[in-house]
């Protein structure tokens, strides 16, 4: 594979914007950077996260709402990143989003999602157990006035390391 496709944003981000906060190395991700998302609240080694994702001229679809690319851009990631960040020892990826886009979102939207610790308890049992678990997560996309707009349903795998081999690295 040539140089060209083997660019990974993460890294990239990770070497060169270092320097900036969390929530800034987030805003300023190149998957985010367009979006113009803003990072209002990310608490608790992820286990509060708030995003405000706004409506713009690029971010509305023909009905004048927001894209749901757009909300599902923002939403796949999240809770295994909170994942990450909770089991570091473990891979962790989307298995499975489920977007449930149940209002127009013609206003600036806001992702709210909380990681309980009951749910991190269940996981951490589940993990010395079997090393493996498919957590699900339900957050959402909410309009200005605290309506829901998109209910997201996000099942995460959290696996150890080696594990999609088939043989569990030391």
């Amino acid at each position: 594979m040539s140089k060209l496709f083997q660019f990974n944003s993460i890294a990239f981000a990770q070497k060169y914007l270092g320097f900036l906060s969390e929530e800034k190395s987030l805003e300023w991700w190149p998957a985010w950077w367009m979006m113009r998302i803003k990072v209002t609240s990310l608490e608790n080694n992820w286990r509060k996260v708030r995003i405000t994702l706004p409506l713009t001229w690029i971010s509305k679809n023909n009905g004048g709402g927001m894209f749901g690319g757009y909300q599902a851009s923002l939403a796949d990631p999240i809770a295994p990143l909170a994942c990450a960040k909770v089991f570091s020892d473990y891979q962790v990826w989307t298995r499975k989003l489920t977007v449930d886009f149940q209002r127009p979102g013609n206003t600036d939207l806001e992702l709210r999602f909380d990681f309980p610790i009951e749910k991190e308890e269940e996981i951490f049992k589940e993990l010395e157990a079997r090393g493996r678990s498919n957590p699900v997560f339900e957050y959402g996309l909410y309009l200005s006035n605290g309506e829901l707009c998109t209910l997201v349903e996000c099942v995460v795998a959290i696996r150890k390391k080696g594990y999609e081999t088939g043989r569990i690295a030391n």
